[in-house]
């Protein structure tokens, strides 16, 4: 049975969900982890910002849990009552409104489907990706691209890059005069500097951990890179600051910020952490010249075309329902497959008997039209002797349900 078990920004606080998080470098370890601890047969994991999701084909999820507190060290209690369990068909709907966008933090927002793709290829390297989940995957990209196709839920979308943006200008007048600072190179960063880079800021900045690709990225927007080890020398030059690293730990604490607060004369500072876990220590935010936005504060800025888009949602979920569906009845056909598989198998086994007979007959020189009639005969005897025989045998409610399972069987018309 397929299973989806994890913890987002709906059920919990980002304190929660950045102590269950997976980096990208870690991933595949966990991955065969997990297959290796036997609590599941398939599995993939989507880690984000705002979810840690494992998509597992298991006997049941609690061996799941169970893996995942201890491989994060975290007592089952403190994460249990965050913690949401699907099964079918609920787990399935789950990964087409993921998919979707429906239960993103920003409705119709695309970036979740290229995480989950990337979730998905990670699973497939791993080995851990079996035709179950890879079906559930591929059939929740269709969904997505149907939905987005045929409905309005990608009309007005407020992004995290665009949030963040939205934000900065409320705290200066033009961004156009600021000088930004990027920290990190991956994905959400790219999306960032788009945005922002957009209102063509002052300068642009970018510290990654890998000198050559920040230096790629910085390229793109006329600006420099620089590597993370010197973010203390160069914060205070820097009036915006967004970071999304996968380092476990915050890179940017307390002291740091009071340093540069101070050699900027207390000319105040815009920062977006966007990491989970995160990248800046949570008491930079009470600080009096720091403006402090976590993905979670991104949130109240999620209004605009809301409405549009919830009318988007009613037309989504009625395709992603007649989708679960269909997925349904494509797994329900996969339990026939063994019957069917034994069924063929037998037949084939009584055809090749009766060739071999009939070829011996035609060797000692019978005539190939009473081979033939032979043959047939034989082979409908063979076919028919196993259900005949159990149809006789039966008596009662189990002849009339075997008589009527025949009849939808073989297509047969019982009438007088």
């Amino acid at each position: 049975m397929i299973f989806t078990l994890g913890i987002n920004h709906h059920s919990a606080p980002l304190a929660i969900r950045e102590r269950v998080a997976f980096g990208a470098d870690k991933l595949q370890h966990a991955l065969a982890d997990l297959t290796r601890s036997e609590a599941a047969r398939e599995v993939a994991i989507l880690s984000t910002c705002n979810r840690t999701e494992i998509y597992c084909a298991a006997e049941s999820p609690e061996a799941v849990i169970d893996w995942l507190s201890r491989y994060h060290q975290v007592e089952r209690s403190e994460i249990a009552p965050y913690l949401y369990t699907h099964d079918q068909p609920q787990a399935i709907r789950h990964a087409f409104r993921v998919a979707s966008g429906l239960d993103s933090m920003v409705i119709g927002e695309p970036q979740i489907l290229g995480q989950m793709k990337d979730a998905v290829r990670a699973a497939e390297e791993s080995g851990t990706l079996g035709t179950q989940l890879h079906k559930l995957f591929q059939r929740s990209f269709s969904v997505a691209k149907e939905v987005r196709s045929t409905t309005a839920i990608g009309a007005n979308i407020v992004s995290m890059a665009a949030a963040g943006v939205h934000l900065a200008e409320r705290i200066f007048e033009s961004i156009a005069g600021q000088r930004i600072l990027f920290i990190g190179a991956g994905e959400m960063i790219e999306l960032c500097a788009a945005h922002f880079c957009a209102n063509k800021p002052k300068a642009v900045t970018i510290a990654n951990r890998t000198l050559e690709r920040g230096r790629a990225l910085a390229e793109q927007y006329g600006g420099k890179a620089i590597r993370l080890d010197e973010l203390g020398e160069h914060l205070a030059q820097h009036d915006i600051v967004v970071s999304c690293t996968a380092s476990p730990l915050p890179i940017i604490g307390l002291g740091m910020v009071e340093r540069t607060i101070k050699a900027r004369r207390h000319r105040p500072m815009f920062m977006v952490d966007l990491a989970v876990p995160r990248d800046i220590e949570e008491e930079v935010g009470e600080l009096d010249d720091v403006f402090l936005y976590t993905v979670d504060d991104l949130a109240q800025v999620v209004e605009s075309g809301m409405e549009s888009r919830q009318a988007a949602v009613v037309e989504a979920e009625d395709i992603i329902a007649q989708r679960v569906r269909d997925f349904q009845s494509w797994l329900q056909s996969r339990d026939t497959v063994p019957v069917i598989r034994s069924l063929r198998d037998s037949a084939e086994r009584m055809r090749r008997h009766e060739m071999e007979h009939a070829l011996k007959l035609l060797v000692k020189g019978e005539a190939p039209e009473k081979v033939l009639d032979h043959l047939s005969h034989r082979l409908t005897n063979k076919f028919l002797h196993a259900p005949t025989q159990t149809l006789n045998a039966a008596e009662g409610e189990i002849r009339t349900e075997l008589q009527l399972a025949a009849a939808r069987l073989f297509h047969l018309h019982t009438g007088d």
